[in-house]
């Protein structure tokens, strides 16, 4: 018995441990969300400067694997991919506004194509009990990518920063409402850690 309690204790030692941890976690990760909402266009060039970065990484990847490749055809290829991720990359890293630009217009690219999407789901779904939900969802995406085209190109100031920020921010939070569900409860630890078994 002593060693089935002993057991159980340290079982749930280390899932309080994994919790604060997940806590702590989202912590910072909610903080950098507020941060990014308050300082949308600094969030938005750093997501530029980074995106930039890791194409030039990618172009240099493609030259190593183009020597690896049979054939010319294949290394010819490669060669090709690999100055487009350059180009673009040092393009993105010599004027992370221009890059912010383009990435305002993929955003609003993407909120229109999946707000369609989610718009047509939902009319499918209509006999269920989701379907508004899923229909709702896609209006919203659509009404977001119809302002910030309005807005264009004033909206590129901070529409990347704010979503990324918002996005994080509510992910934060998600992770410390985990953490604080996956703590063992006070009753469950004073059972654990009890000196005498009931009913024996």
């Amino acid at each position: 018995m002593s060693t089935d309690t002993t057991s159980t204790s340290s079982v749930s030692a280390e899932q309080e441990r994994g919790s604060r941890y997940l806590i702590a976690a989202g912590i910072v990760i909610a903080l950098l969300g507020v941060v990014s909402i308050f300082a949308p266009l600094v969030t938005g060039i750093g997501l530029s400067i980074v995106l930039g970065a890791l194409l030039v990484v990618g172009g240099f990847t493609h030259v190593t694997h183009a020597f690896s490749v049979q054939g010319w055809t294949g290394w010819l290829w490669q060669l090709v991919l690999a100055g487009v991720y350059v180009i673009a990359g040092i393009s993105l890293l010599a004027n992370p506004v221009l890059g912010l630009t383009t990435l305002t217009v993929l955003l609003i690219g993407y909120l229109f194509v999946t707000g369609a999407v989610e718009l047509a789901m939902g009319v499918q779904m209509r006999p269920t009990q989701q379907w508004g939900l899923v229909a709702g969802s896609g209006v919203v995406s659509l009404l977001l990518a119809v302002l910030l085209w309005l807005g264009f190109p004033s909206t590129a100031a901070w529409a990347i920063g704010l979503i990324v920020g918002v996005h994080l921010l509510t992910a934060g939070l998600a992770l410390v409402a985990l953490g604080y569900m996956g703590q063992p409860s006070p009753a469950g630890r004073g059972e654990t850690t009890g000196g005498t078994p009931r009913g024996g």
